[in-house]
């Protein structure tokens, strides 16, 4: 009997994901078709259907593994200078942002979930992840004098996820707005929205 390699499964169900997620960045979920993934993968139904049963399943694990991602990054600043962590989350944000590819399937998710109930859950749980990964970095950054302590860690992570939100948003309705180039406005922004006041001020 043949064993299967875990490492080359994963790999396989990675390249399915990565094709798959530009096809529904390209076209939309309704629009994509398993035979333009097959395409894109560069594989047949046969083999993409060993790994998934359908479409929507595709399209689901394409969330989850958005959420597998996210929390990987949070525990890879874990172990960084709070302050620092925070701006590399949002400089990681403005690139991921500024990549068209990606900017729209975030939007096709967020669409998705208001016609799936899975991808719902799906979408929720990744946005606790990231809630709960920036409260923590909030906290941390308190603790070491970097953020205003007046702000409630939790209350804060939210407004900051919105502004995430936000931004993805604005790069939708706006042609002319291009991230890259907002990457220092949002760092000054976020200093002068997070960080103590001084006595002066106080």
């Amino acid at each position: 009997m043949r064993t299967v390699d875990p490492a080359k499964r994963q790999a396989k169900r990675l390249q399915i994901l990565e094709a798959a997620a530009r096809c529904f960045a390209r076209a939309g979920f309704g629009q994509t078709r398993t035979a333009d993934i097959c395409a894109e993968a560069g594989m047949s139904p046969g083999n993409l259907f060993y790994y998934f049963g359908s479409k929507q399943e595709i399209f689901a694990a394409v969330v989850e593994q958005d959420g597998v991602d996210t929390s990987a990054l949070f525990a890879d600043l874990s172990t960084a200078e709070p302050w620092d962590a925070l701006t590399r989350f949002f400089d990681l944000v403005i690139d991921l942002a500024s990549d068209t590819e990606y900017a729209r399937l975030v939007l096709e998710i967020s669409a998705q979930a208001h016609r799936d109930e899975q991808i719902a859950a799906l979408v929720a749980t990744n946005d606790r992840s990231v809630r709960s990964g920036l409260a923590d970095l909030v906290e941390r950054a308190t603790e070491a004098g970097r953020i205003d302590p007046g702000l409630d860690p939790v209350t804060t992570a939210t407004w900051l996820a919105t502004l995430v939100d936000g931004l993805f948003n604005r790069v939708a309705v706006d042609a002319s707005f291009a991230p890259e180039r907002e990457r220092e406005t949002l760092r000054l922004v976020l200093s002068r929205l997070l960080r103590p006041a001084t006595r002066a001020e106080s």
